[in-house]
């Protein structure tokens, strides 16, 4: 998911949620729904976030376009246990 994608490149930039969304003027209560996939961004949101960690818009999508696409297949996967985060 999406999220997930986010997530891993806010980590690759040494970025907390709080440090991220300072830099990209959300909230980090924001920050956490995008990354839980309970949210989704805003275009203009987006950007934001892509320029607080140095990367571009087309490459954070590219990224979640990959592993998207290289996903196992429904039947295989394993059902989707949601993370509780306490940060």
């Amino acid at each position: 998911m999406f999220g997930e994608e986010l997530r891993r490149a806010r980590v690759a930039a040494a970025m907390t949620q709080e440090d991220l969304a300072h830099r990209a003027k959300i909230s980090r209560n924001y920050v956490s729904l995008l990354e839980l996939d309970e949210k989704s961004p805003t275009l203009e949101t987006l950007d934001r976030i892509c320029k607080a960690m140095n990367i571009r818009v087309s490459v954070l999508i590219a990224r979640w376009e990959r592993r998207r696409t290289t996903q196992k297949s429904p039947a295989t996967r394993r059902p989707h246990r949601p993370t509780i985060r306490l940060d």
